[in-house]
C-alpha cells in the first residue's frame, strides 16, 4: 500500500497570515449534540479536518442524515434510529462514548466501540460510566465497548472527582432531556465545552455556568434544530504563533479570539516574544531571540495540554534550559523521541518539575522535560504517532539544517484544517511524495 510522507526543506522564516476555523474537538461534539434536536442543525466554520468526516460516517451510521459543504455541516434526524456505533468505528477516536447520552434518549439503548484516538495517555470511560449510572442507566462495560439502557434518565448530582472534558460532555448531553434536574460539580470549564453547552441553549437546553466549576441543567421534554457558528481553534492559532517564532519569522493569525488564548501569550511574552494583538489577528515576532521558561500544562484557564508539543520545539530555540511539566496525560509525551531524532536537546523525566506535584507524581509516568536551547536541528526521517506530535515534527523541520521526511502525516491532517497548504502558504518549502508502505 502507498502511503503519503511530506517532504520539508527548511527555507527560512516563516510570514505571512492563517485563517484558523472551528477546532477539531469542538466540531465533532457539536455533531453528536445535533443529534438531540427535533429539527436540522447546522454548524458553520467548520474545519476541513478528517475527524469530521468520520463523525460524519458515525452519525450516518446511526441513521442521522449529515450533509458537509464547504465549510458548513448540518445535521438532521432521521427516519429511524439504529443504536449500535459499528464496531468499524473501534478505536478511530473518542467520539463514540459521547453517544451514549444521545441514544439512550433516540431510543433507550445504546452500544458504542471502545474509545481512540491519540496514544497520549488512559482516557478511562469510568467517569461517563459512572455518571449515567447515576442518572438510573444499565451499563455494561466489555471487551468490545460499552452497552447501556434506560427508559428514561433522571436528573441526579454528580461530582467528577477530576475535571474530564469528555465527561463533562456526556454529562451535558444526557442531563439536557433527563427528567429534573442535574447539578455537576468538578465539571470542566474549557472554551470549547462553553461553546457546547451555548449550543444547547440554542436548541432549548436550560443550562446554568456557576463558580466553582459547577454546571446546574433542568431537563426538558424536547430540544430544537440550531444554528451556530464555531470559534476559531486555539491549538492551532497558538501552533501557528510558535511555527512564526520558531523559525524567526512572524505568523498573523486570524480567526480565533484573543481570550482563548490568554495564558499562552502570556508564556509567549515572558519568553521574550513580542505580542500583537488586535481585534483582526494576533501576532508574535522575537527580534531579540527568545528566553527560556518554566510551563506546566493544567486544566482550562492553565497552560492548554495540547499547547506544549509546539512549545517544545520553540524551548529548543530559546537560550537556555526550559522545564516542561505535564499534569493532564501520562503519556503525552510520547513525541519527544521523534524531536530527539532531529537534534532536539529533550530529556524526560517521571518526577514533577517545574510545578507542584501533580497526580502522576508517584507513579513512573515520563510527563516532565528539560530542554537545552538553542539546539541546531537537523533534518531527519520521522514517524509520527499523533495529530500534534505530528504538527511539532514540522515546526522542527523548519528550523532544522537538512531535508526532513515525515511520516504519518494523516494524523496532522486529523486534526488540522488543510496544513499543507497553510504551511505552503507561510513560505515553506514542502511536498507530498507517495511511498511504499512497509
Amino acid at each position: 500500500m502507498n502511503e503519503e510522507v511530506w517532504l520539508i526543506e527548511p527555507s527560512g522564516p516563516l510570514r505571512g497570515d492563517v485563517e484558523v476555523r472551528g477546532s477539531k474537538n469542538g466540531v465533532s461534539k457539536h455533531m453528536v449534540a445535533a443529534m438531540l434536536g427535533t429539527g436540522e442543525s447546522t454548524i458553520q466554520n467548520a474545519p476541513d479536518v478528517g475527524e469530521v468526516g468520520i463523525t460524519a460516517q458515525m452519525l450516518r451510521a446511526l441513521g442521522i442524515d449529515v450533509e458537509i459543504s464547504s465549510g458548513e455541516i448540518s445535521v438532521a434526524p432521521g427516519k429511524q434510529i439504529n443504536p449500535h456505533v459499528p464496531a468499524a468505528f473501534t478505536g478511530l477516536n473518542r467520539i463514540p462514548i459521547l453517544m451514549l447520552g444521545p441514544l439512550l434518549h433516540l431510543a433507550g439503548e445504546a452500544f458504542v466501540p471502545l474509545v481512540g484516538g491519540d496514544p497520549i495517555g488512559r482516557r478511562p470511560v469510568d467517569f461517563h460510566v459512572e455518571a449515567l449510572r447515576a442518572m438510573g442507566a444499565e451499563v455494561e462495560v466489555s471487551d468490545t465497548g460499552v452497552y447501556a439502557k434506560a427508559k428514561r434518565l433522571r436528573g441526579t448530582r454528580i461530582e467528577l472527582p477530576y475535571p474530564s472534558v469528555g465527561a463533562t460532555e456526556t454529562i451535558l448531553m444526557s442531563a439536557v432531556l433527563a427528567e429534573g434536574k442535574t447539578v455537576l460539580k468538578g465539571a470542566a470549564m474549557e472554551p470549547e465545552v462553553v461553546e457546547l453547552a451555548l449550543f444547547l441553549q440554542r436548541m432549548g437546553a436550560r443550562i446554568e455556568l456557576s463558580p466553582d466549576r459547577r454546571i446546574v441543567i433542568e431537563g426538558v421534554e424536547r430540544l430544537h434544530g440550531a444554528s451556530t457558528w464555531l470559534n476559531g481553534d486555539r491549538i492551532e492559532a497558538f501552533s501557528y504563533l510558535a511555527a512564526g517564532l520558531i523559525t524567526g519569522g512572524q505568523v498573523r493569525v486570524h480567526g480565533c479570539p484573543q481570550d482563548r488564548l490568554v495564558t499562552a501569550i502570556t508564556t509567549l511574552a515572558r519568553m521574550g516574544a513580542e505580542v500583537d494583538i488586535t481585534d483582526d489577528y494576533l501576532s508574535a515576532s522575537a527580534p531579540h531571540g527568545l528566553r527560556a521558561a518554566a510551563v506546566q500544562t493544567d486544566t482550562h484557564p492553565g497552560f492548554m495540554t495540547d499547547w506544549q508539543t509546539p512549545l517544545m520545539v520553540l524551548f529548543t530555540q530559546a537560550q537556555g534550559m526550559s522545564v516542561l511539566h505535564e499534569t493532564v496525560f501520562e503519556n503525552r509525551l510520547v513525541y519527544v523521541p521523534a524531536l530527539q531524532k532531529m537534534g532536539c536537546e529533550i530529556e524526560v523525566f517521571d518526577v514533577c518539575l517545574g510545578g507542584p506535584a501533580c497526580r502522576y507524581h508517584d507513579t513512573n509516568a515520563k510527563h516532565s522535560a528539560v530542554v537545552r536551547g538553542v539546539s541546531r536541528l537537523s533534518g531527519a526521517d520521522v514517524t509520527l504517532p499523533d495529530i500534534r506530535a505530528g504538527f511539532s515534527a514540522v515546526l522542527a523541520a523548519a528550523a532544522a539544517e537538512g531535508t526532513s521526511t515525515l511520516r504519518g502525516v494523516h494524523h496532522i491532517e486529523r486534526g488540522y484544517h488543510r496544513p499543507f497548504e497553510q504551511f505552503a502558504s507561510l513560505g515553506l518549502k514542502i511536498s507530498r511524495e507517495k511511498v511504499q508502505d512497509g
